[in-house]
């Protein structure tokens, strides 16, 4: 009883670690498991270049350059800039936590480099592409309450009506969201989360916050992730991380060991999967960028101030 006792309390330590490194739904960052042929759900003129956030696993969306830039009248929002100098950053930037951030940040990409970005490499060597693109694709699929009881608490009607549009194609005749058909209809609707939800309610960022195994947050990003897992049924009806007295699970609540085994594998399926579809991505910012965290947190920062706004 013991030695069970002590398994199960391992396997749920291991997967709290676990289930937050590299790309949340998502969180939160970047929807890189959305659409077949972006890492955005959302259908723009021009592809972003994505930066790694120090583990190499979440994206942070930084805007391409335009070959030639466009007369100032004709852009209506301030550029973004993720390698300004902190006091020239566009925006909100808080980051009284700079010390500790930057050694967090330094570790997250020195575990990137000497443990995920060797197995991305070796998965990338024997997954098809095709394969990679609809694993993405299920993957964001899944995460589709979180998405669309955030676009009903900010008052977002009709992405909230597309949100469910897409999860019934997607999940039918995209055989469980491995096609995104959704998007191929031009089914699109920006993501929502609940640091949105909070930001959209006037609740303001707070410091910019790097931990061990997670992606960048505000301190009031922190509190939204953590709630969009408790917004997903999957992790009280599915795999129960989430004890609901008197509501069944396909996994019984008791069985805990089990639905670790369960969580922590998915996670980590999606962490190396989405790190192997940004291999090439990831390496040029790293070589391209001589302050990486600086980058890395403008680039945040400015994306997070931008979803708030939309």
């Amino acid at each position: 009883m013991n030695k069970m006792w002590r398994q199960a309390v391992g396997a749920i330590v291991g997967f709290t670690a676990l289930w937050s490194v590299g790309c949340a739904g998502t969180p939160v960052l970047s929807n890189s498991a959305g659409p077949s042929t972006t890492e955005s759900p959302v259908a723009t003129p021009q592809r972003p270049v994505q930066v790694a956030d120090a583990t190499g696993a979440a994206l942070t969306d930084v805007p391409a350059l335009p070959a030639q830039a466009a007369p100032v009248e004709s852009q209506p929002e301030e550029p973004y800039d993720p390698f300004a100098k902190p006091d020239e950053a566009v925006g909100e930037e808080y980051d009284p936590w700079e010390s500790l951030n930057t050694k967090t940040f330094e570790f997250n990409r020195q575990l990137d480099r000497f443990v995920l970005k060797p197995v991305a490499k070796g998965y990338n060597f024997i997954t098809p592409d095709l394969v990679q693109v609809g694993i993405s694709n299920m993957f964001y699929n899944i995460r589709f309450a979180p998405r669309f009881l955030n676009n009903l608490f900010q008052g977002k009607i009709k992405g909230a009506g597309i949100e469910v549009g897409r999860f019934l194609i997607n999940s039918t005749a995209g055989i469980a969201g491995f096609f995104d058909l959704a998007t191929e209809a031009n089914l699109v609707t920006p993501e929502e989360d609940l640091g949105q939800t909070l930001g959209f309610y006037g609740v303001k960022p707070g410091p910019y916050l790097v931990i061990p195994l997670l992606p960048p947050f505000t301190v009031r990003d922190f509190f939204g992730y953590v709630g969009d897992i408790g917004l997903n049924p999957v992790n009280w009806l599915v795999a129960p991380i989430i004890e609901v007295d008197g509501v069944p699970s396909v996994i019984a609540h008791k069985n805990r060991v089990t639905t670790s085994i369960v969580q922590v594998g998915a996670r980590v399926g999606e962490i190396v999967n989405e790190r192997s579809r940004n291999l090439e991505k990831f390496q040029g910012v790293e070589e391209a960028t001589l302050d990486l965290y600086t980058a890395v947190r403008n680039a945040y920062l400015q994306k997070r101030a931008k979803a708030v706004r939309e």
